[in-house]
């Protein structure tokens, strides 16, 4: 029986879901990474319990080789940390590190190990959406459609040439959650394609357009607060883009409520973030052009509610 992918050794660096679906797809295909490198753990929950990344989750219940740098920089704050990490990474010896939405910036010194270097699944049609938060953007942007891109990585940001490329429809109601699961599953199968390509030796690389570069910066907690005086369109795919994190917020008698769903009311208008007349159960706020009809609420330590039930959440307390 042929080893699989040509026999590489592929070690692999990632985080979140996202990168959790790729690191499958490998072990499903029978390749185990001789090193997986994850963030390490985060306070998350209402608790703010240490919790460990999907991607440690999936290596421990795997029993592969694991580290957690918080930097990879050898002359930066945690330089300990990239030394250690760099000894693991030597003692691997990668033909190749698959990288996955990751979170922390590669040095030259990791570009440069495997012998084939650093591929990085990345989740839109480069060079548009370059940088942190490709997903959402595309999203808050109102962009028809994406994609995923395995490219080689260089020292730029996402700047190098690509492998692999496919366009991924962004569809009406599609949320960064629901966009992403798609873009990971589609990622992890070109990912795999890819490395056949380079097993064999038959991989081409592309280099990047130079025209219709955009950069995606980091979602911030401070984009959460809607503004009603924007569109209601606009106001609606910044709602979809910010599910699951940060969530869209606005004030509701003195208490902080999170949007997570809405639908597009045209021809309403009102003075921007008043509530307009509509049936009983519904709210409809006004923008600054057209309306929102509030469908799915959610209060501080509360969960996502359908309209109506959270109507009567606010008036039962």
């Amino acid at each position: 029986m042929p080893e699989p992918l040509g026999g590489l050794r592929i070690a692999f660096a990632g985080t979140p879901e996202f990168a959790r679906t790729a690191l499958k797809e490998l072990l499903d295909a029978g390749c185990v990474p001789p090193l997986v490198l994850t963030q390490p753990d985060r306070p998350a929950g209402r608790g703010m319990k240490l919790q460990a990344s999907a991607v440690k989750q999936l290596a421990l219940a795997h029993a592969l080789p694991l580290a957690q740098p918080r930097s990879l920089r050898l002359d930066g704050k945690y330089a300990a940390d990239a030394q250690a990490a760099q000894q693991a990474l030597q003692a691997a010896r990668p033909d190749v590190m698959v990288v996955a939405a990751y979170g922390l910036i590669l040095p030259a010194w990791v570009l440069a190990l495997p012998r084939l270097g650093c591929i990085n699944i990345h989740g839109s049609l480069l060079p548009r959406w370059r940088g942190a938060a490709p997903v959402q953007r595309a999203i808050e942007a109102g962009d028809a459609a994406t994609g995923i891109c395995i490219m080689q990585m260089d020292e730029g940001l996402d700047t190098g040439d690509i492998l692999r490329q496919e366009a991924v429809p962004i569809a009406p109601d599609d949320t960064s959650a629901s966009l992403s699961l798609r873009l990971a599953e589609r990622g992890a199968v070109l990912l795999l394609q890819t490395l056949q390509d380079m097993a064999r030796g038959t991989a081409e690389r592309r280099p990047q357009p130079a025209d219709g570069v955009s950069y995606a910066h980091k979602i911030a907690k401070t984009e959460a607060p809607i503004d009603w005086q924007q569109d209601a369109a606009v106001i609606e795919r910044r709602v979809r883009a910010l599910d699951p994190f940060p969530g869209a917020t606005f004030q509701w008698q003195g208490e902080t409520v999170k949007l997570w769903r809405a639908a597009l009311r045209r021809g309403e208008q009102g003075p921007p973030g008043t509530l307009l007349p509509s049936a009983p159960g519904t709210l409809l706020m006004a923008c600054g052009r057209d309306a929102l009809e509030l469908l799915e609420l959610q209060r501080a330590g509360g969960r996502r509610l359908p309209v109506a039930a959270w109507l009567q959440s606010v008036r039962t307390t």
